[in-house]
């Protein structure tokens, strides 16, 4: 009676493990999205000289960023990231990176509308120019009193 007992118990033991294990299994591979999902079907919906932005926003939202320049210009963008196989876990795989610009005439009509995909960015030509900040820019004091740290601290011998 002991015996029967005891392989109930251990069957049980093995269901429960068993379930615990299959229920963290996943069929599908966990997708991480930024942005706006199906972003080129809801711009497929914008049509030009025809849409204005209060249509856009109830379309697509509101825009992820507008132009410095420009305030008729915005951007939406759509990425979607797989993790890595389970040898490389921090590289991340690139799915999808999308990106929707909508100029706007002064109207608030659309003037103009461009969809950039993954293979499309890869094709374009960046700028190598870097771009100076002011705010970063050192004050006289600072480089006053860092050239007065190198004079005191480059003699001594240590």
């Amino acid at each position: 009676m002991l015996f029967i007992l005891k392989i109930k118990h251990i069957f049980i033991i093995n269901l429960v493990l068993l379930l615990t294990i299959l229920s963290n299994c996943q069929f599908k591979e966990p997708i991480k999205g930024h942005g706006i999902n199906f972003l080129e079907n809801r711009s497929n919906k914008i049509l030009i000289n025809k849409t204005n932005k209060n249509d856009v926003i109830s379309l697509i939202g509101n825009p992820h960023t507008k132009s410095i320049d420009d305030e008729n210009l915005w951007f939406y963008f759509d990425r979607k990231i797989k993790p890595g196989s389970l040898l490389n876990l921090k590289d991340n795989k690139l799915i999808e990176n999308n990106v929707l610009v909508i100029k706007f005439n002064k109207f608030g009509v659309t003037e103009k509308k461009e969809f950039y995909n993954k293979s499309d960015m890869q094709k374009m030509a960046y700028s190598q120019k870097k771009t100076s900040n002011p705010v970063s820019r050192e004050s006289f004091v600072t480089k006053f009193l860092q050239s007065v740290k190198q004079k005191m601290y480059g003699k001594r011998k240590f």
